[in-house]
């Protein structure tokens, strides 16, 4: 019977626990560099079994939010191997979250001021973080995308397979792709977003067809046991829907069976929000989502993120309904998260209004257990 602080390897991957650290967004990067300011916050976290970055995008036009950190400019890898050099310090974990955002972004973001990209030219109902000519940042409308053709879709994929080898490059132990809320791979995926007439579009095979050739190229250049991919069956982040997640999950978890990844990373119900919400005429069953994993084969550890607590996570892993739990805000306020879940200590309590953008203050200042004694 397995136990939320057991040690578990996942592909290549051999990590001291299974207390994950999800992705979280913080805005503390400027001109997309990690700095040493980054470097603290993820050294503190050190701790998880499994670090996962906040999404880091794969090149200028994978850019969505201002101040988020890149993988594409030498001064951006140097600051990551900064930050992984101090995570391995500590004995810890970490994988970068690989992101492109298609059409989650905003014109003054992109190369050139152009539009952002996507699968059909539908503008998103959602918001992007951006920085006034003041310094202070605030949310603004998305831009109207530009819907790819066929020749950028294949220049795209080559942008992740050259990620992910600078991501190795870093020190990163692993990439994770981020194919989640509402972000390019997640609005290929669902009807909503596309609405293509050509090999990408129609069919779920062929929504599916980017996905898939990602897959090819990354697990292709670094090793199937150093990925991850990260999914959102019903979420409706970022104004995407599918009325058929049952099926249309159930064909990519199927289809992500036969390479032998390290781990499938799943948020249940809306992220960040409700855990029964649902898509479609029924409520999701992520029991039969794994199950239909398992029997097309698949073999990589099971992740569950989403509103998770103590009780919550530890019954999950002893019941064996999953492999890791992912926890995203009680990590932002807690950086010793793990010694307070050993022993069910409290936990200090996060400032939103200092989730996005700033310094120091919501960031890398919260104390841990013994400077609260």
């Amino acid at each position: 019977m397995a136990s939320l602080f057991d040690p578990i390897t996942i592909g290549d991957i051999a990590l001291k626990n299974r207390i994950v650290m999800a992705p979280l967004t913080r805005n503390r990067s400027p001109g997309a560099v990690p700095n040493t300011l980054n470097v603290t916050y993820y050294e503190q976290r050190a701790t998880a079994g499994l670090l996962i970055t906040e999404g880091t995008a794969i090149t200028q036009q994978g850019q969505g939010y201002a101040d988020v950190p890149g993988l594409y400019t030498p001064e951006a890898l140097e600051g990551w191997r900064k930050v992984t050099d101090a995570v391995h310090a500590k004995g810890g974990r970490i994988v970068v979250q690989m992101w492109h955002v298609g059409r989650i972004s905003h014109n003054s973001l992109q190369p050139d001021g152009l539009k952002p990209v996507a699968p059909s030219a539908i503008r998103a109902k959602s918001k992007t973080y951006l920085i006034n000519s003041d310094g202070t940042g605030s949310f603004a409308e998305t831009s109207e995308p530009h819907a790819l053709d066929v020749a950028e879709i294949g220049g795209i994929v080559e942008d992740y397979r050259k990620a992910a080898r600078a991501a190795i490059d870093a020190g990163f132990d692993g990439i994770e792709i981020h194919a989640a809320n509402g972000y390019l791979i997640d609005q290929f995926l669902r009807s909503g977003s596309n609405h293509r007439t050509d090999a990408y579009g129609g069919s779920i095979e062929n929504r599916a067809r980017f996905l898939f050739e990602v897959m090819d190229a990354v697990t292709k250049e670094i090793g199937a046991g150093r990925v991850g991919i990260r999914l959102s069956p019903v979420t409706p982040a970022n104004d995407v829907f599918d009325p058929e997640p049952h099926t249309l999950f159930g064909y990519a978890v199927k289809n992500l069976a036969r390479y032998p990844l390290a781990y499938i990373h799943i948020i249940e119900g809306a992220t960040g929000g409700p855990r029964d919400h649902q898509q479609g005429d029924r409520p999701f069953d992520y029991d039969a989502l794994r199950s239909t994993y398992v029997a097309a084969g698949g073999k990589a550890a099971w992740m569950t993120n989403n509103g998770y607590d103590r009780a919550l996570a530890v019954k999950t892993i002893k019941d064996g309904e999953a492999d890791l739990v992912a926890f995203g805000k009680s990590f932002i306020a807690n950086p010793d998260l793990v010694e307070r879940l050993k022993r069910d200590a409290p936990l200090n309590t996060p400032d939103q209004t200092t989730f996005y953008g700033g310094g120091a203050m919501g960031y890398t200042d919260y104390p841990a257990l013994e400077q609260v004694a």
